[in-house]
């Protein structure tokens, strides 16, 4: 039941901004001898096959999607690899949490170019490039926003 609670979220979530989303649930103590991929409410749901744990399949979507992937997970180990391998990575409270806001921005008729409190530069503004974010930290506040 958690399982089918999870999707009709992101679904809801992908009706109202129109993201590709993947789902990846553990499969590796009773699932199949292959990994298994169906389409629920027009989310992708993956179940690892049998003896491969669902962040090992996370880890090699990351390296294969690298920049074009944002990687939803509060596992510090997958979140590293997926930074390491390009890709973004956002914790599970924080991804919650814009899903909360994208559906009473929905509600509201508020479009997500008009959201404040935008994920980046808080409190005084930043001047110079000493202590401007690095880079990579600035195309994923980017990427961010986009959710």
């Amino acid at each position: 039941m958690g399982r089918e609670a999870l999707i009709n979220h992101l679904a809801s979530y992908k009706k109202i901004r129109g993201h590709e989303i993947t789902v990846v649930f553990d499969g590796w103590q009773a699932g199949g001898l292959t990994e298994k991929q169906q389409r629920q409410q027009g989310i992708l749901v993956v179940y690892s096959r049998r003896n491969e744990r669902a962040d090992e399949v996370i880890k090699r979507m990351a390296k294969k999607w690298g920049q074009a992937a944002m990687v939803v997970t509060s596992d510090r180990e997958v979140a590293n690899f997926a930074e390491m391998v390009g890709a973004t990575a956002v914790s599970s409270e924080e991804f919650e949490g814009k899903m909360g806001v994208a559906v009473v921005m929905e509600e509201r008729g508020v479009d997500g170019e008009e959201e404040e409190g935008e994920i980046g530069m808080k409190g005084t503004k930043k001047k110079g490039p000493g202590r401007r974010l690095s880079k990579r930290r600035r195309r994923a506040i980017e990427r961010l926003k986009k959710l």
